[in-house]
């Protein structure tokens, strides 16, 4: 009996027709829902792609090197928590709990990452000279009237990126911060599973329904973002990609 329990994380009880457990359908629900949730803004910012009427515009702002080191810590933190669910399942709590920790990290460091990247793109700026126009994009020649004729002239004009500055900012914040939402959610759950397991009986490898709901929404989360860093990153720099 108690492989039994152990195999299907103690709750064969209370499976449903569909030999999943209420909260495990339920969870399945949600996804399902957030899915279309998430599916909804992405194209609504295809929809509205190349449709802004100024910049700045993806190339002028997005920095390719930062958002791949903030997603490939994301994917890793996905890796991490294969292993703590394994490392529960396998009955090493020390395993689980520092595997689970570590998801944490990699998760509030992607939310780092994803500030930092706003508050640039808030703060953006074109700097450039008369005498190498053609080296701008399309967006900051639209400051090369400032050029008098004079080569050796460096200008430095704010040009940042809010929700409220072009369709592209306002699709593209409302996308990211969603997803930013939630990893934040995400976060605070596997924290509040961690100290859970510091409890007497609190999760054990015998009763870890808990654990295998979060690992499902954490690899949901990761998952939506390999499509966003694809459909926004890569192919608003590299179109023909």
């Amino acid at each position: 009996m108690a492989q039994a329990e152990l195999a299907h994380g103690g709750h064969e009880e209370h499976q449903t027709t569909t030999g999943l457990s209420h909260k495990k359908l339920l969870m399945w629900a949600f996804l399902g829902s957030d899915c279309m949730f998430f599916g909804s803004l992405i194209a609504t910012y295809l929809v509205y792609k190349n449709r802004s009427l100024g910049g700045p515009l993806p190339e002028d702002v997005f920095d390719i090197l930062t958002t791949s080191t903030s997603t490939f810590v994301l994917l890793m933190s996905s890796m991490s928590m294969v292993l703590a669910y394994s490392a529960l399942t396998r009955g090493n709590m020390n395993g689980f709990r520092i595997w689970l920790l570590s998801t944490c990290i990699m998760g509030a460091t992607f939310l780092g990452f994803q500030v930092f990247e706003f508050n640039e793109f808030v703060n953006h700026e074109v700097h450039f000279e008369c005498s190498h126009l053609e080296d701008l994009t399309k967006f900051e020649r639209t400051f090369a009237d400032r050029c008098d004729g004079t080569v050796d002239e460096v200008f430095i004009e704010h040009a940042g990126l809010t929700p409220r500055t072009n369709l592209f900012g306002t699709t593209f914040f409302v996308l990211t911060g969603f997803h930013g939402g939630h990893v934040t959610l995400g976060v605070i759950w596997l924290l509040a599973m961690f100290f859970y397991s510091l409890r007497k009986g609190g999760i054990t490898p015998a009763k870890h329904e808990e654990v295998d709901l979060a690992a499902l929404y954490w690899h949901f989360v990761d998952i939506v973002w390999i499509i966003i860093f694809t459909v926004i990153y890569l192919f608003g720099v590299f179109p023909g990609f």
